[in-house]
Protein backbone atom coordinates (compact mmCIF):
# COMPACT_ATOMS: atom_id res chain seq x y z
CA UNK A 1 0.00 0.00 0.00
CA UNK A 2 2.99 2.31 -0.33
CA UNK A 3 1.59 3.57 -3.67
CA UNK A 4 5.11 3.76 -5.08
CA UNK A 5 5.59 3.14 -8.78
CA UNK A 6 7.36 -0.10 -9.70
CA UNK A 7 10.10 0.27 -12.28
CA UNK A 8 9.55 -1.47 -15.63
CA UNK A 9 12.91 -3.16 -14.99
CA UNK A 10 11.48 -5.57 -12.43
CA UNK A 11 8.72 -7.27 -14.42
CA UNK A 12 10.91 -7.28 -17.55
CA UNK A 13 13.83 -8.94 -15.77
CA UNK A 14 11.57 -11.42 -13.98
CA UNK A 15 9.78 -12.32 -17.22
CA UNK A 16 13.10 -12.63 -19.07
CA UNK A 17 14.57 -14.82 -16.36
CA UNK A 18 11.48 -17.02 -16.42
CA UNK A 19 11.97 -17.54 -20.16
CA UNK A 20 15.64 -18.40 -19.59
CA UNK A 21 14.69 -20.96 -16.91
CA UNK A 22 12.21 -22.57 -19.30
CA UNK A 23 14.81 -22.71 -22.08
CA UNK A 24 17.36 -24.32 -19.76
CA UNK A 25 14.81 -26.87 -18.55
CA UNK A 26 13.90 -27.67 -22.15
CA UNK A 27 17.59 -27.90 -23.12
CA UNK A 28 18.18 -30.68 -20.61
CA UNK A 29 14.84 -32.40 -21.26
CA UNK A 30 16.40 -35.40 -23.09
CA UNK A 31 18.31 -36.25 -19.89
CA UNK A 32 14.98 -36.68 -18.08
CA UNK A 33 14.42 -39.91 -19.99
CA UNK A 34 17.54 -41.38 -18.38
CA UNK A 35 17.75 -39.88 -14.91
CA UNK A 36 15.61 -37.43 -12.98
CA UNK A 37 18.39 -36.56 -10.53
CA UNK A 38 20.85 -35.40 -13.21
CA UNK A 39 18.09 -33.44 -14.94
CA UNK A 40 17.21 -31.53 -11.79
CA UNK A 41 20.81 -30.91 -10.74
CA UNK A 42 21.96 -29.75 -14.18
CA UNK A 43 18.92 -27.52 -14.70
CA UNK A 44 19.33 -25.96 -11.26
CA UNK A 45 23.09 -25.45 -11.64
CA UNK A 46 22.87 -23.71 -15.02
CA UNK A 47 19.82 -21.73 -13.91
CA UNK A 48 22.08 -20.36 -11.15
CA UNK A 49 24.82 -19.57 -13.68
CA UNK A 50 22.50 -17.62 -15.97
CA UNK A 51 20.83 -15.88 -13.03
CA UNK A 52 24.21 -14.39 -12.16
CA UNK A 53 24.71 -13.43 -15.80
CA UNK A 54 21.30 -11.74 -15.89
CA UNK A 55 22.23 -9.59 -12.88
CA UNK A 56 25.54 -8.68 -14.55
CA UNK A 57 23.77 -7.74 -17.80
CA UNK A 58 21.19 -5.52 -16.09
CA UNK A 59 23.82 -3.86 -13.88
CA UNK A 60 26.04 -3.13 -16.89
CA UNK A 61 23.12 -1.66 -18.84
CA UNK A 62 22.19 0.65 -15.97
CA UNK A 63 25.60 1.63 -14.64
CA UNK A 64 28.06 0.86 -17.50
CA UNK A 65 30.21 -1.23 -15.18
CA UNK A 66 30.51 -4.86 -14.08
CA UNK A 67 31.00 -5.21 -10.30
CA UNK A 68 33.97 -7.37 -9.32
CA UNK A 69 31.94 -9.34 -6.77
CA UNK A 70 29.45 -10.41 -9.43
CA UNK A 71 31.96 -11.26 -12.14
CA UNK A 72 34.25 -13.15 -9.73
CA UNK A 73 31.25 -15.10 -8.45
CA UNK A 74 30.34 -16.00 -12.01
CA UNK A 75 33.94 -16.96 -12.84
CA UNK A 76 34.13 -19.19 -9.75
CA UNK A 77 30.88 -20.99 -10.54
CA UNK A 78 31.93 -21.31 -14.19
CA UNK A 79 35.23 -22.88 -13.14
CA UNK A 80 33.23 -25.49 -11.24
CA UNK A 81 31.22 -26.16 -14.41
CA UNK A 82 34.42 -27.45 -16.03
CA UNK A 83 33.98 -30.56 -13.87
CA UNK A 84 30.26 -30.94 -14.67
CA UNK A 85 29.21 -33.43 -17.33
CA UNK A 86 26.50 -31.35 -19.00
CA UNK A 87 25.57 -34.20 -21.35
CA UNK A 88 23.94 -35.98 -18.43
CA UNK A 89 25.20 -39.33 -19.72
CA UNK A 90 27.50 -41.16 -17.38
CA UNK A 91 28.86 -39.67 -14.15
CA UNK A 92 27.72 -36.14 -13.29
CA UNK A 93 31.26 -35.05 -12.39
CA UNK A 94 34.22 -35.58 -14.72
CA UNK A 95 37.90 -34.63 -15.01
CA UNK A 96 38.20 -32.64 -18.27
CA UNK A 97 41.24 -32.21 -20.50
CA UNK A 98 43.72 -29.38 -19.92
CA UNK A 99 42.31 -27.26 -22.78
CA UNK A 100 39.13 -26.64 -20.78
CA UNK A 101 41.14 -25.22 -17.88
CA UNK A 102 43.04 -22.76 -20.09
CA UNK A 103 39.96 -21.85 -22.18
CA UNK A 104 39.00 -19.12 -19.71
CA UNK A 105 42.34 -17.25 -19.60
CA UNK A 106 42.90 -17.85 -23.32
CA UNK A 107 39.59 -16.29 -24.39
CA UNK A 108 39.88 -13.47 -21.86
CA UNK A 109 43.31 -12.45 -23.19
CA UNK A 110 42.10 -10.55 -26.32
CA UNK A 111 39.71 -8.49 -24.20
CA UNK A 112 42.44 -7.75 -21.68
CA UNK A 113 44.75 -6.64 -24.49
CA UNK A 114 42.06 -4.35 -25.96
CA UNK A 115 41.59 -2.82 -22.50
CA UNK A 116 45.35 -2.43 -22.06
CA UNK A 117 46.08 -0.93 -25.48
CA UNK A 118 43.15 1.49 -25.35
CA UNK A 119 43.70 2.28 -21.66
CA UNK A 120 40.10 1.35 -21.00
CA UNK A 121 38.60 3.58 -23.73
CA UNK A 122 37.45 0.81 -26.09
CA UNK A 123 36.52 -1.84 -23.56
CA UNK A 124 36.43 -2.23 -19.79
CA UNK A 125 38.47 -4.78 -17.89
CA UNK A 126 35.20 -6.20 -16.56
CA UNK A 127 34.49 -7.64 -20.02
CA UNK A 128 37.78 -9.56 -19.90
CA UNK A 129 36.87 -10.92 -16.48
CA UNK A 130 33.44 -11.90 -17.81
CA UNK A 131 35.04 -13.66 -20.77
CA UNK A 132 37.20 -15.61 -18.35
CA UNK A 133 34.08 -17.20 -16.87
CA UNK A 134 32.45 -17.67 -20.27
CA UNK A 135 35.52 -19.55 -21.49
CA UNK A 136 35.30 -21.95 -18.56
CA UNK A 137 31.53 -22.27 -18.94
CA UNK A 138 31.47 -23.05 -22.66
CA UNK A 139 34.92 -24.42 -23.36
CA UNK A 140 37.33 -23.28 -26.10
CA UNK A 141 35.29 -23.84 -29.29
CA UNK A 142 31.88 -22.74 -28.02
CA UNK A 143 33.50 -19.91 -26.07
CA UNK A 144 35.20 -18.59 -29.22
CA UNK A 145 31.89 -18.84 -31.03
CA UNK A 146 30.16 -16.81 -28.30
CA UNK A 147 32.92 -14.19 -28.49
CA UNK A 148 32.55 -13.76 -32.25
CA UNK A 149 28.77 -13.72 -32.06
CA UNK A 150 28.85 -11.05 -29.34
CA UNK A 151 30.71 -8.66 -31.67
CA UNK A 152 28.17 -9.34 -34.42
CA UNK A 153 25.21 -8.70 -32.13
CA UNK A 154 26.95 -5.69 -30.60
CA UNK A 155 27.63 -4.18 -34.03
CA UNK A 156 24.03 -4.63 -35.20
CA UNK A 157 22.53 -3.16 -32.03
CA UNK A 158 25.07 -0.31 -31.91
CA UNK A 159 24.28 0.65 -35.51
CA UNK A 160 20.59 0.57 -34.65
CA UNK A 161 21.20 2.89 -31.70
CA UNK A 162 23.19 5.26 -33.94
CA UNK A 163 20.44 5.47 -36.56
CA UNK A 164 17.35 5.51 -34.35
CA UNK A 165 18.49 7.21 -31.13
CA UNK A 166 17.25 10.74 -30.53
CA UNK A 167 20.38 11.50 -28.54
CA UNK A 168 23.72 12.33 -30.13
CA UNK A 169 25.76 9.16 -30.56
CA UNK A 170 29.47 9.21 -31.44
CA UNK A 171 32.67 7.24 -30.79
CA UNK A 172 32.72 8.45 -27.18
CA UNK A 173 29.25 7.09 -26.42
CA UNK A 174 29.41 4.28 -23.88
CA UNK A 175 27.56 1.11 -24.90
CA UNK A 176 27.70 -1.76 -22.39
CA UNK A 177 29.22 -4.87 -23.97
CA UNK A 178 28.39 -7.43 -21.26
CA UNK A 179 24.76 -7.91 -22.46
CA UNK A 180 26.03 -8.87 -25.93
CA UNK A 181 28.44 -11.40 -24.44
CA UNK A 182 25.71 -12.83 -22.24
CA UNK A 183 23.10 -13.10 -25.01
CA UNK A 184 25.67 -14.84 -27.21
CA UNK A 185 26.62 -17.18 -24.37
CA UNK A 186 22.99 -18.17 -23.83
CA UNK A 187 22.43 -18.81 -27.56
CA UNK A 188 25.63 -20.85 -27.93
CA UNK A 189 24.88 -22.81 -24.75
CA UNK A 190 21.32 -23.69 -25.78
CA UNK A 191 22.08 -24.57 -29.39
CA UNK A 192 25.73 -25.73 -29.16
CA UNK A 193 26.83 -23.36 -31.93
CA UNK A 194 30.55 -23.88 -32.40
CA UNK A 195 33.02 -21.99 -34.58
CA UNK A 196 32.51 -24.40 -37.47
CA UNK A 197 28.77 -23.73 -37.47
CA UNK A 198 29.43 -20.00 -37.63
CA UNK A 199 31.92 -20.46 -40.46
CA UNK A 200 29.37 -22.49 -42.42
CA UNK A 201 27.15 -19.40 -42.60
CA UNK A 202 29.62 -17.87 -45.05
CA UNK A 203 29.94 -20.91 -47.30
CA UNK A 204 28.13 -20.56 -50.60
Amino acid sequence: RCEEKISHQYPLVEFGMGIVFLLIAYHFLPILYFTLTSYILLSAFFALVFSILMVIAVYDIRHKIIPDKLVYTFASVSFLSVFVNASGLGPLLVLPSAIYFIAGPLLALPFALIWLVSKGKWMGLGDAKLMLGIGWLLGPMLGLSAMIMSFWIGSIISLGIMFFSHKKVDMKTEIPFAPFLIISTLIVFLFSIDIYTLASLFQF
